[in-house]
Order: C-alpha cells, then sequence, then structure tokens
C-alpha cells in the first residue's frame, strides 16, 4: 500500500469507529432521557437554526405536518420547546427551544463525546501534539473541499457569462 492509501484506510478505520462510539452514546443519553432520535433531531434542528415552524420540520424531516405537530407537542408538553407567534406569520407557529431544552442538548453533546476524553489520556504528551498537529491538517484540508477551486469559479463565470 501506498502513503495515500495506508492514510485513507487508517481514516475510514478512525472515523467508523467514531461513529460507532458516537452513535452508540447518543443512543444510551437517549435512553436515559425517554426521547426518541426524531425528537432529539428536531431539538437538534431547532438548536442550529435558533428556531422554525411545523412546516419546517415537516418538509425537513419528510414526515406530515400532522405527525410533526405531534413530535412537536411531546417536546412542548416536556418543557424541551417553547410555540409562540411566527414573527412573520401571526397565523403560524413558532418553535424554539427552552432553557432546558438547550441545557439537555448541551449535555447530550458532553455524553456523546465523554469517550474522547479517555482516548486523549491515554495518549503522550509528544503524542497529543502531533495528533493535534495532524488534526489541524485535516480539518483545513477537508474546509477547502467545500469551496469552489479559483480554476472551477472562473470556468462558471465564463460558462454563464455572454460575449
Amino acid at each position: 500500500m501506498n502513503a495515500s492509501t495506508t492514510l485513507i484506510h487508517s481514516l475510514r478505520q478512525f472515523l467508523d469507529l467514531a461513529m460507532h462510539r458516537s452513535m452508540r452514546e447518543r443512543a444510551r443519553f437517549l435512553k436515559s432521557t425517554g426521547l426518541s432520535f426524531p425528537q432529539f433531531g428536531i431539538l437538534m434542528y431547532l438548536h442550529h437554526r435558533g428556531g422554525c415552524g411545523i412546516t419546517d420540520i415537516s418538509e425537513d424531516f419528510d414526515v406530515t405536518a400532522p405527525a410533526a405537530s405531534q413530535m412537536a407537542e411531546k417536546l412542548v408538553r416536556a418543557g424541551l420547546v417553547a410555540r409562540g407567534e411566527d414573527p412573520n406569520d401571526r397565523r403560524a407557529r413558532h418553535l424554539t427551544l427552552t432553557s432546558e431544552g438547550r441545557a439537555l442538548i448541551d449535555k447530550g453533546g458532553a455524553e456523546r463525546y465523554h469517550w474522547l476524553g479517555a482516548l486523549v489520556a491515554g495518549l503522550r504528551p509528544a503524542e497529543r501534539e502531533s495528533v493535534a498537529r495532524a488534526m489541524r491538517l485535516l480539518l483545513a484540508a477537508a474546509g477547502s473541499l467545500d469551496e469552489p477551486k479559483e480554476n472551477e469559479q472562473e470556468a462558471k463565470v465564463k460558462v454563464g457569462s455572454r460575449p
């Protein structure tokens, strides 16, 4: 195997392990809260969006409006979500996280990645620095995958422009 193939293989192994642990810890956490994955998904959705309407949940989660409304109602009754007037449409309801909902999201994140502390603790200081340096490189490279390259941007401009 060449160096690229070896690195890809190692990254895949780590990502598979990390995903497995992450999902296992998320499932364990959700079991302790009594929430389902879709309910927690709505909480995360609200966390990232800051709030939304039932229609947004229905469309983005690919469920019917009544199903989205039912899931939201359970979260409202649990005190995790607040239902208020939509600032753009007084007839519609707008959902936001309550402070209890935000606290649950924070706790879920901490528990989901708790295992990373044990992982890092098992490394020697020099290994930690080496891994941190490699991770910074990987994060920078991963971030650049989402940005179109200059040549691609120039080609799109040329294709879209008229002489």
